[in-house]
């Protein structure tokens, strides 16, 4: 008992609240990584592994142009490009190889751990504030979330108008239902093929500007990016329905997808907070998707399961009546 109350009392709740401002910069960014997973994930139902490779390729190009004097807008753009190359090179593998959506993704993911060691000449490079000029940096947290929210509202708005464009909504019913777009004329492989450029694209954007926050570019900076996307994707789903219910759009969904990786990061804020250990944030960010993965499953059976019986009820009340008459 003196044990748990000693434990309590060593909790800091202002050391919580000093915190909470760094897990939101680093939550917005990683939920433009998750708008990339959206994409494969939830618009075109592909299982892409490529982006724990793409994230870190974005985070390597940025390092490696600004260490080699390129204003940080230029390397941003050339972090896109890297990204948008990466997604051509799994769908290209998926479309025209044949090879299954989840090897393609890990194939290329695999690659990637070598273009990047190549592209940075080594596994860290430094990119602190103090020696380049940055979009974002860790130094200053306030002016990184107002930066990163002004990149979430030009990302949003800027998929909001693409995925209702025709080339769009064959993407989207590519992943709804690839066999009726096959017969409806939809090329699906080219279909494939620009979703996973996109979606990479986006990933390597995310990685550009985490590398600029952290100050430095790691070769293993994207490892588990794919959890921590479905993490926010999933996250972001669950709350969206639980407020709006049947009035979810689509510009709803994209918010709260990066909504769910800013509660991502205030959950893993809240573990370390609590002086969980360090080497187990893999085991509950695992948890933590499991748990809302499984909530939309249970909700679902839940409904379906009360629709059953009240069926069964009503059938079992007209037939009595049936026998009373």
């Amino acid at each position: 008992m003196d044990a748990i109350l000693s434990y309590f009392s060593s909790l800091n709740p202002m050391a919580f609240v000093a915190q909470l401002p760094g897990n939101i910069a680093q939550g917005i960014i990683w939920g433009l990584m998750a708008l990339g997973v959206f994409i494969t994930f939830k618009l075109l139902n592909f299982a892409d592994l490529t982006v724990d490779g793409s994230f870190a390729t974005g985070g390597a190009v940025t390092a490696i142009m600004l260490v080699n004097g390129f204003p940080v807008w230029i390397t941003i753009i050339f972090a896109l490009l890297a990204g948008l190359l990466a997604g051509l090179i799994t769908g290209l593998l998926h479309t025209l190889l044949g090879i299954p959506d989840i090897l393609s993704g890990i194939l290329t993911q695999i690659a990637l751990y070598s273009v990047n060691l190549n592209i940075m000449g080594k596994s860290n490079l430094p990119v602190s504030y103090r020696n380049y000029s940055l979009v974002l940096s860790g130094s200053n947290i306030n002016m990184a979330i107002i930066i990163s929210l002004a990149f979430a509202a030009i990302i949003v708005a800027a998929m909001y108008w693409y995925f209702g464009t025709e080339q769009g909504s064959t993407i989207r019913s590519t992943g709804s239902n690839p066999a009726m777009s096959k017969a409806q004329g939809i090329n699906i492989s080219f279909s494939k093929v620009v979703a996973l450029a996109l979606s990479n694209g986006l990933v390597a954007l995310s990685g550009s500007l985490f590398a600029q926050y952290q100050g430095f570019s790691d070769v293993n900076m994207g490892r588990g990016a794919i959890v921590i996307g479905l993490a926010a994707v999933i996250i972001g789903q669950v709350l969206g329905e639980a407020l709006f219910r049947r009035h979810i759009n689509f510009i709803i969904t994209l918010i709260f997808v990066i909504i769910g990786g800013i509660l991502y990061y205030i959950a893993m804020g809240i573990v370390l907070w609590l002086k969980m250990p360090t080497d187990d944030t893999k085991l509950f960010t695992a948890v933590i998707v499991a748990v809302f993965l499984a909530v939309p499953y249970l909700r679902n059976k839940s409904k379906n399961s009360f629709k059953k019986v009240a069926k069964q009820n009503a059938k079992g009340m007209s037939t009595e009546g049936e026998n009373n008459a």
